[in-house]
């Protein structure tokens, strides 16, 4: 047992960071592909599996609130900021149903005027010349005053107006907050507090955040070095999750990448030091790889305070996509890293989010998911959750389900 991970020792070496009480232990699994080259075991939500506690807990006694800074959310559901999954209408229902849905600040609805008019063009494109057309629609500048405009329409429609930027686009986030955004994002496919770059561009981080009116969300990090730097810089939160996302290529086109149990246990325990050096907590949201239920059940589990989504939300009869989605990072000029995928409209949000679930699947009703899942881990909140005990089980969604794949029902889909 190492932390709240049952493991067969020595083979795995998946929930141990690069912290010091763990550097002994992580030396003796270490394994070897060649020469003096070494590995670790890292492990996908796949392949794990909840094991129920000894005590069983009402769901509806569960205790799921996230709060991030000043920001309390009576779910822990964020909807990604993908374009095909969030815009204005969205992000206002997103509030009401307890969650909270980021905008793409720098997507097509900043750059322009009516972004359905793109997004339709997206969806239509036939799949071999998708990528080029969006790499050619988001070649438009981002406009400062949509960028306002959004946050004040999301403000007006009584939602949470929260808008994500990368790093170095991060003067339109001081626009965002001066026209009333509740909070911002800082994200990239990995954000880290130094850059080195001879061609001089910089962000400062440390910086941003102390000077910030507003809870600063920071991503993405896998590993535990990387999320305590985040932390020590001033992150309010720290999003967790580099290549799982369903519409991201990153794994394929650069080979990066972590597995997102992994990578969630890694970070929850930079978490859990850094609540021990300095007094402050600072929730890791797990974001991308979130299929399922029982997918949100395990990262919070593996030490997720709440789960990020774009697929499940792109889904959505509300989601500006119309049941297509694709990556943030399709749009790159140089080096696309995402693709458009189908998804379909599954139903409205309020049924994805809350249910009730009219397929056996586990793509509805993701909260009474949660709920259920941790009333039979015995867990009444969320800190009882993530020490729920975990199991590798690699063949959890195939064993003794030969029919369903049979007959493709089920787990067989």
């Amino acid at each position: 047992m190492i932390g709240n991970i049952s493991l067969p020792l020595p083979l795995n070496a998946a929930f141990t960071p690069n912290f010091p009480d763990c550097r002994i232990v992580k030396a003796n699994m270490e394994l070897k592909i060649g020469g003096n080259r070494t590995v670790r075991r890292a492990y996908g939500l796949d392949e794990l599996a909840l094991a129920p506690g000894m005590v069983a807990v009402d769901p509806d006694d569960t205790d799921i609130a996230l709060e991030i800074g000043a920001l309390r959310l009576d779910i822990p559901f964020l909807a990604s900021a993908m374009d095909g999954a969030v815009d204005v209408r969205l992000a206002i229902e997103m509030s009401r149903l307890g969650g909270l849905a980021v905008l793409n600040g720098e997507g097509l609805q900043t750059r322009y005027e009516d972004a359905q008019e793109p997004i339709a063009r997206i969806i239509a494109e036939p799949v071999e010349s998708v990528v080029p057309l969006i790499q050619e629609l988001y070649r438009q500048p981002v406009r400062e005053d949509l960028v306002a405009r959004r946050v004040r329409e999301i403000k007006d429609g009584g939602g949470r107006a929260v808008l994500s930027f990368t790093p170095l686009a991060a003067r339109l986030a001081s626009v965002a907050v001066e026209a009333g955004a509740d909070a911002v994002v800082i994200q990239s496919t990995v954000t880290t507090v130094e850059y080195k770059s001879s061609k001089g561009h910089s962000f400062d981080l440390e910086k941003f955040c102390a000077e910030a009116k507003v809870p600063v969300i920071v991503g993405n990090s896998v590993t535990y070095d990387g999320t305590l730097s985040l932390m020590r810089a001033g992150a309010t939160a720290v999003l967790v999750g580099v290549g799982p996302g369903a519409a991201c290529t990153t794994r394929r086109v650069i080979g990066l990448g972590v597995p997102q149990g992994t990578a969630v246990a890694d970070c929850a325990q930079a978490r859990d030091d850094y609540e021990n050096e300095s007094g402050r907590r600072v929730p890791i949201i797990a974001d991308g790889g979130l299929r399922t239920g029982g997918d949100v059940c395990k990262a919070i589990a593996c030490g997720a305070d709440g789960v990020m989504m774009g697929q499940p939300i792109a889904g959505s009869c509300e989601a500006p996509g119309h049941g297509h989605h694709w990556g943030m990072a399709t749009s790159s000029a140089g080096l696309p890293r995402g693709t458009r995928i189908k998804v379909g409209q599954n139903a409205p949000l309020q049924q994805v989010l809350h249910g009730p679930a009219t397929r056996d699947d586990g793509t509805l009703n993701f909260v009474g998911a949660l709920r259920t899942g941790m009333g039979n881990a015995g867990a009444q909140t969320i800190p009882e959750m993530q020490r729920a005990e975990l199991l590798i089980a690699p063949a959890l969604q195939s064993e003794g389900k030969r029919q369903q794949f049979d007959q493709k029902v089920g787990q067989g889909k």
